[in-house]
């Protein structure tokens, strides 16, 4: 009967340990594969950008040997758009080369013969130069017809905007026109380099009559060299010339009458300045030289320029194999089309810094080359006749390595910054996703939750494990353990709503209560001494000692509250918070984080305080006995022999209680302010990991930059646990072989 038993016994054994080794290898598979599918959505963020060929063909023969002044891709990117130099506008089929379409522009000035340049504004507005001076602006626009997916016939439109037409001036060499709040303003260069204004003014009366105004201006400035190029920002108010040996200069046209030139910099080390042009957004110039060098500059502040900012270089891009002929912003993002005199058209990133997409060097000398409206396509037309389109697939141009973890100079910056700022109200924003104020706020947050928690859970679990009555232990130990069973909304919730104003109200009372509790304390604690054995106190406190020192710390909480306002008024002027801004220099934000540490370090005590008080309670107690028979006190007996015996238990207590910390949501989301900000000051707040992926999320395009991003972040998050927990498993190991227990 016992032999049946005996074997019955061993088989339910064996079966259990196989359950729990199927069990633990699961666990292990899932925790794995769950990490597989989180860096499956980030990956594609570093994957290559490309270009593929849409279609290619030649152009019809009417239209070649034209000279073509500009073109373009309509909106459903199976139709090219080209328009030649005597003002018409071509329509032809991307794929087969076939002439659809051919338009006049309305409203040719008279005595113009032919187009002399082509100044852009917007994605559809062009404003064109002729021969004789005169200017007309046109805007393209394109209607398909067709029903859903099936619409084929594509037709242009060409509107005049006559608000922007100006007469035959002096003969010209380039010219931009500009729309304004009151009216429409022409910038020329001559032919001699110099550069004339005429702003024309649309007044109206209270009886909305009109009544229009020319004001006439000229760049008079002594110019460093011959100008070969030139810019105009979208809203007339900046003009930028660069000359033939590398200079550039930014005048400010707000008083047309005066131009005040503003900057006058050298640019390209005596290089010829070959092409100028404005990033999306009109802050960036981006400037070409004839050696192939490439740039990006934007106005900064510097030390003593008081609220005058200087153009500054910002972003170096890659060389150009050849001069830099042409450069072309995109219409949806910070990077730049440019063409070198090799015949080479390359798309790089500004921002990034990096080359996105080559595509493969052309036969012949190209003539044209655009993007599509959304930035994704490519048209190429070189001057054999023959027309190339590129698909372009470049879903992340502004992520690499050096802008989610490295310092990047952003428009509007004065320097490199960490910045985390994903999104904003305008069209032209330059994303900024840098993960290093994250990965800061995360280990802040966790280390000053780990200061405020660590010394109160490991001294009340040594306390309440060896000095603690047993009956006053079987209620406090529940009642701390019952602290982890409150929801982390709830504390995050009073973290924000009460805690947050209470400190912000009594800062100052706070950090004297710091100082006044503790030595209020310390002096009883001597007093004590000295009382306690020559009483029956010493008999009814054992083990209670700590309900003593409640009242006593009420008591030092109290007086630290009088004294604060009495000590702001009379060392602070009254206002301790704005003293530390203008003596100091530091920004008090009312959820910060002394708010942070004391509300995750509330949820992170339960845990350490648990874990710590069973693995000191189950050191032998022989070993306590043996301490205490050799003479030593009992709180010699806990710190040099309990306790190190307990060490590995208590070093993964810590370390449990820094990966709860580090994986914290909640409570970070609502005790702090979330601002992305890389400050060791305890009155700043932070965002971190966590917080950031529950803030983001909701809003993130799906398989967009954010959103793999944001995933990246996830991440990066269960990597860092799982190093901490690797190294912690390593210590414990460590301490265990050392002191022979667990």
């Amino acid at each position: 009967m016992k032999t049946d038993l005996s074997k019955k016994s061993r088989r339910q054994d064996r079966l259990a340990e196989w359950f729990i080794r199927i069990g633990g290898i699961l666990v292990i598979v899932s925790v794995a594969w769950i990490l597989v599918m989180i860096a499956r959505v980030a990956l594609p963020l570093f994957n290559p950008p490309r270009a593929d060929i849409s279609s290619s063909c030649t152009l019809p023969s009417p239209l070649r040997g034209q000279r073509m002044v500009t073109s373009g891709v309509d909106d459903s990117l199976s139709r090219v758009f080209l328009m030649d130099e005597k003002g018409s506008l071509h329509l032809v089929q991307a794929s087969s080369g076939r002439l659809m379409e051919s338009l006049t522009v309305p409203a040719i000035p008279a005595g113009a013969t032919r187009i002399v340049s082509v100044d852009h504004l917007g994605a559809s507005t062009c404003n064109l130069l002729w021969d004789n001076g005169a200017v007309s602006s046109v805007t393209i626009s394109f209607t398909s017809s067709g029903v859903g997916s099936d619409k084929t016939a594509v037709s242009a439109t060409l509107t005049s905007n006559d608000e922007l037409a100006f007469p035959a001036a002096k003969p010209v060499e380039r010219t931009f026109v500009r729309r304004q709040d009151n009216g429409a303003l022409r910038v020329d260069q001559l032919k001699d380099g110099r550069f004339g204004i005429h702003q024309r003014l649309v007044e109206k009366d209270l009886l909305d009559n009109e009544t229009t105004r020319d004001l006439f201006g000229e760049i008079t400035d002594k110019l460093p060299g011959t100008v070969t190029a030139a810019i105009l920002d979208q809203k007339g108010h900046y003009l930028y010339a660069g000359t033939d040996n590398g200079w550039v200069m930014r005048w400010d046209l707000s008083d047309v009458a005066v131009p005040r030139l503003l900057d006058t910099v050298s640019a390209t080390g005596g290089a010829a300045i070959t092409a100028l042009n404005l990033v999306l957004g009109d802050v960036s110039l981006a400037i070409g030289d004839a050696r192939g060098g490439y740039a990006t500059w934007f106005p900064v502040s510097s030390a003593g320029s008081g609220q005058d900012k200087r153009l500054t270089r910002i972003h170096t891009l890659p060389q150009q194999a050849g001069a830099v002929t042409m450069i072309a912003p995109s219409p949806r993002n910070k990077s730049l089309l440019s063409l070198d005199s090799r015949g080479v058209v390359r798309l790089d990133h500004t921002t990034s810094e990096r080359t996105l997409v080559t595509p493969k060097e052309n036969s012949s000398a190209v003539l044209q080359a655009a993007l599509s409206p959304q930035g994704n396509v490519l048209t190429v037309l070189e001057s054999s006749g023959k027309l190339t389109t590129w698909n372009l697939h470049i879903p992340h141009p502004e992520i690499t390595l050096g802008t989610l973890f490295g310092k990047v100079w952003y428009e509007g910056y004065d320097r490199p910054e960490y910045v985390w700022q994903s999104s904003s109200a305008n069209d032209d924003f330059e994303p900024k996703m840098s993960l290093m104020p994250l990965l800061f706020g995360t280990i802040k947050a966790t280390l000053f939750a780990m200061l405020f928690a660590i010394p109160l859970a490991l001294c009340g679990a040594l306390y309440t494990s060896q000095f603690m009555a047993p009956a006053l232990k079987s209620r406090v130990k529940p009642a701390v353990e019952i602290m982890a069973a409150i929801p982390s909304v709830v504390v995050g919730f009073l973290a924000g709503l009460w805690l947050a104003p209470l400190v912000d109200h009594s800062l100052l009372a706070l950090f004297l209560a710091m100082a006044i509790v503790p030595l209020l304390i310390i002096i009883f604690l001597l007093f004590w001494k000295r009382v306690k054995p020559a009483s029956r106190l010493d008999q009814l406190s054992r083990g209670k000692e700590f309900i003593i020192l409640i009242p006593l710390a009420l008591v030092g909480i109290l007086i630290s509250w009088q004294l604060g306002g009495l000590v702001e008024v009379s060392l602070f002027d009254s206002d301790f918070k704005q003293w530390l801004y203008s003596v100091l220099g530091i920004r008090y934000d009312q959820r910060n984080s002394i708010i942070i540490a004391i509300a995750l370090g509330f949820a992170v005590i339960p845990i350490i305080f648990t874990i710590a008080e069973d693995a000191i309670s189950n050191v032998p107690r022989n070993l306590t006995a043996a301490s205490l028979a050799l003479g030593a006190s009992r709180w010699q007996t806990a710190w040099r022999v309990v306790l190190p015996s307990a060490l590995p238990g208590v070093f993964s207590a810590v370390m449990i209680g820094f990966g709860r910390a580090i994986g914290e949501t909640m409570i970070v989301l609502m005790a702090t302010g979330n601002t992305p900000i890389m400050s060791w000051s305890i009155f700043n707040g932070l965002r971190s990991l966590s917080a950031n992926i529950a803030v983001e999320i909701p809003e993130a395009p799906l398989d967009g930059s954010l959103y793999r991003v944001l995933f990246l972040s996830a991440v990066l998050l269960f990597i860092f646990t799982f190093v901490i927990n690797s190294v912690a498993e390593a210590l414990r190991q460590r301490f265990r072989r050392k002191y022979g227990r667990y």
